[in-house]
């Protein structure tokens, strides 16, 4: 992506989109608490995701941030899938949740402690690892990915395992392909350049343009570690077309900033 220069109403902006992101966020946690007995589990996870669809509205008005979305034909429809995502931002692990759903994202288990975020990522049932035991945490995907793939929700995990910086792919573990492989799923890939416009662990939020595609399902028909080096060379494939891409002036797409 081309360097973006950073004025001070981008700064100001980023500020403002912090504010009231997290104010959205304190109040529908709330919400979604009360609600959440009387609701379905599909009822639940639309609920809970106003306040994703009110974070991407913010980015485009305020932060002039435009979405991309390439592959919609590849969505599953009635199908649970092993969904395996480039991680670069938080964004990602927002905007996955409006095309996909209901769907069980692998997260640290921190997470869940965080006052009033965690309580509302709770209500999506997540599967929250222990990152410290890697033993212990791959057999806790297995077994409750296989869980909530039984139960009718595509699960989503990061192979890199942490975030990355803007146009790099990390190193990929094998346990979504394994929990693929085990399940009898169907993986689909994603890759995505969300870091050059949310950049991770910054107040940040640059103009600009967050591409994601969405690559066919892969069987596994050759076993987990050909299965996880074709979702890894899919995705570093696509990430480089990506970043090439964004060096362009005019690239011709059409851009799009709703999931539906």
């Amino acid at each position: 992506m081309k360097e973006t220069h950073i004025t001070p109403g981008i700064w100001l902006r980023s500020l403002l989109f912090f504010i009231l992101y997290n104010l959205m966020g304190i109040v529908h946690s709330l919400v979604s608490l009360a609600l959440a007995p009387f609701q379905t589990r599909e009822q639940r996870h639309h609920f809970v995701n106003h306040w994703t669809r009110a974070t991407m509205w913010l980015l485009r008005r305020l932060n002039g941030i435009e979405v991309e979305v390439e592959g919609r034909e590849h969505l599953p429809r009635n199908e649970p899938v092993v969904i395996m995502a480039n991680h670069q931002s938080e964004w990602e692990t927002f905007y996955l949740h409006l095309l996909v759903s209901p769907q069980a994202t692998v997260i640290k288990r921190e997470l869940l402690w965080v006052p009033f975020f965690g309580w509302g990522l709770a209500l999506l049932e997540p599967i929250a690892i222990d990152r410290g035991k890697p033993v212990q945490a791959l057999k806790t995907l297995l077994r409750e990915g296989k869980r909530r793939l039984d139960q009718g929700m595509s699960v989503v995990i990061y192979p890199e395992g942490t975030r990355q910086p803007p146009g790099q792919v990390g190193r990929f573990n094998a346990g979504g392909a394994q929990l693929a492989c085990r399940s009898g799923r169907r993986v689909l890939p994603v890759v995505h350049n969300a870091g050059d416009c949310w950049p991770a662990r910054s107040l940040l939020r640059k103009p600009g343009r967050i591409r994601l595609i969405i690559g066919e399902p892969m069987r596994c028909d050759s076993g987990v570690d050909a299965l996880n080096a074709r979702v890894e060379r899919w995705i570093r494939e696509r990430a480089a077309l990506i970043m090439a891409d964004q060096r362009q002036p005019e690239s011709g797409y059409r851009l799009s900033d709703s999931p539906a």
